[in-house]
């Protein structure tokens, strides 16, 4: 499973709280660690589940931090008191930032509108606290970059997760000064290969790795892995593909996006 990587590397974006890690959590964190993996964010995606990111940061003392946050999925739950639960998160240490909030139009659990007004509510919360956002966007980019953009003067700053967009949609956050979160989906032949020829349009200090495990299993693993869930100590591969995208080495992209990692969520 290791490639014996071990440049230091952070996920910046993994659902550890979901239940197939349930009773695995030691072990995974263990071959994140063989791996190089330094630190991860996990992913709060409503506020119970953010609360259970918060508490896994507990557990794993300093190799863990947290985003707090309500996904567009549960938009139709964020209201008031989700709000002010979440500003009482976010006021701990171990939580870095607001998130993961934004528009997801592909599955529209929620009312387009609800997902509209959790996003703006969630931004503005990011502005009062002057912490960065951690952002999903699926198919509503319109809808997504014109509230973004009404906020991003006031903003620290923010992060596209699991950017699998357009080059034009990357220019607009670019222009935004936005930084990218890049997942296994780069690693898909099928579905990600046009990142392939985007992935350069990025400044070196704007981009990030991410495994959004258990989600998006990268499909260079070899030998080819038995289970479904992904793990963080898949990043490797993560890196492996984006360092040959960017015709650099493994060595100084790990470097790179570490020390962005650190830089904006401030670890």
């Amino acid at each position: 499973m290791s490639s014996h990587n071990s440049y230091p590397l952070i996920d910046i974006g993994a659902n550890l709280s979901h239940e197939s890690f349930s009773g695995h959590l030691d072990q995974v964190i263990d071959e994140a660690m063989q791996v190089g993996i330094e630190h991860i964010m996990v992913t709060g995606t409503s506020v119970t589940g953010s609360q259970d990111a918060f508490s896994l940061t507990g557990q794993y003392e300093g190799f863990l931090s947290s985003t707090c946050g309500v996904h567009p999925h549960e938009a139709h739950t964020c209201d008031k008191d989700a709000l002010t639960a979440l500003q009482g998160m976010a006021e701990n240490n171990k939580v870095k930032a607001v998130g993961e909030t934004g528009l997801d139009y592909f599955r529209d659990f929620s009312p387009r509108d609800k997902q509209r007004d959790a996003f703006a509510a969630q931004l503005e919360l990011a502005v009062q606290l002057n912490m960065p956002v951690f952002l999903h966007q699926r198919d509503g980019h319109q809808d997504f970059i014109s509230i973004l953009r009404e906020y991003r003067n006031s903003l620290s700053r923010g992060v596209v997760h699991c950017f699998t967009g357009t080059k034009g949609e990357l220019e607009d956050y670019l222009e935004l000064d936005m930084h990218i979160g890049i997942t296994g989906w780069i690693c898909d032949e099928r579905r990600g290969h046009h990142l392939h020829e985007i992935v350069d349009l990025v400044p070196e200090n704007r981009l990030m790795l991410e495994t959004d495990a258990p989600y998006l299993m990268p499909r260079n693993i070899r030998p080819k892995p038995k289970t479904r869930r992904n793990d963080p100590a898949n990043l490797v591969w993560v890196l492996k593909t984006v360092a040959k995208c960017l015709n650099k080495s493994e060595k100084a992209v790990a470097e790179s996006t570490t020390a962005n990692a650190r830089d904006f969520f401030n670890l």
